[in-house]
């Protein structure tokens, strides 16, 4: 075994079903991808996920595909049997009818019970040893999340450096920190366009294995938080609040929680993004403009189950 993940050899020696997470360390993270008609791009996701070593983790993945399930792909399901095997717990299920990123955010954020939770895009693969620098990162920091921006790699020979005036590092403890549209941080988005991050973090000369952490203004596609700092700022409770098709759920919730308890990007990323075409077609609902950021949040509605 190499840490909680279990090695090759022993995937048949598992007491009962090779295929269960029997006798596994218990999660300290539980990863959660939302997908919906991306089958081949999930199985990456799913590929770089099984690539991981320790903190022990679990995943749970949903789906809102128009036809079958994403996860049901041969080859999703592969990766899926090698997680099993490597004493992961995985958990799929459906979740329809749609209605809205929000919600089905929220949905998984309630199927969660480890400490940390893990939002992975299903078109992001992870290198080795991300998902411990992340933990790493967010133990250390103590802050409410950590994110990997995910990076482009067509963009590699495409340098930047006018994109990358805003970037800065933090200094000893990251603070709470209250980020909008009209505020100066709010510059800090064009940090995580093309491969922006994969250029800082040669300029920077990060050891092998280490990280920095850099103020961001949000993180998509690849953040860790610490649960309960989550559902203290309100998770993705205010689905309800925003129509089906809505984008930005995910800043309106990184803003909340930077801002109770402040959140931070690491680099290098480690988190490519796999540059498939999206599947949010609809981005004229900002769900940053609907939400009521400043007021303490509350729980918000429950998703149906």
């Amino acid at each position: 075994m190499s840490g909680s993940r279990r090695w090759s050899g022993a995937w048949a020696s598992a007491s009962g079903s090779v295929l269960d997470a029997q006798g596994a360390p218990p999660a300290l993270v539980d990863v959660l991808v939302p997908t919906a008609d991306r089958p081949a791009e999930l199985a990456v996701t799913l590929a770089g996920l099984a690539a991981q070593d320790d903190p022990p983790f679990s995943v749970v993945v949903s789906d809102q595909s128009e036809g079958e399930p994403d996860w049901a792909h041969p080859a999703a399901q592969a990766m899926v049997r090698v997680l099993r095997a490597q004493g992961r717990s995985v958990e799929t299920h459906v979740h329809l009818p749609r209605r809205g990123l929000a919600e089905h955010r929220q949905s998984l954020l309630e199927r969660a019970t480890a400490p940390e939770v893990l939002f992975l895009d299903d078109d992001v693969w992870l290198e080795p040893g991300a998902l411990h620098r992340m933990h790493d990162a967010l133990d250390r920091l103590g802050c409410g999340f950590v994110g990997s921006a995910v990076q482009g790699l067509s963009y590699l020979d495409d340098v930047r450096p006018h994109e990358r005036e805003a970037f800065e590092l933090w200094s000893g403890e990251v603070l709470p920190e209250r980020v909008r549209r009209d505020t100066p941080a709010f510059s800090r988005w064009r940090l995580h366009n093309a491969a922006n991050l994969v250029h800082e973090a040669a300029r920077l000369g990060v050891p092998e294995g280490g990280w920095e952490a850099y103020r961001v203004a949000w993180v998509g596609g690849c953040a860790l938080y610490r649960r309960d700092v989550l559902l203290e700022a309100g998770g993705f409770g205010f689905w309800d609040d925003l129509p089906r098709d809505h984008a930005g759920e995910d800043v309106a919730a990184q803003w909340r929680v930077m801002q109770a308890r402040g959140g931070a990007g690491i680099v290098p990323s480690g988190a490519v993004h796999l540059e498939a075409p999206t599947t949010v077609e609809r981005r004229d609902v900002e769900a940053t403009d609907l939400v009521d950021l400043d007021t303490p949040a509350g729980p918000g509605r429950a998703t149906p189950r």
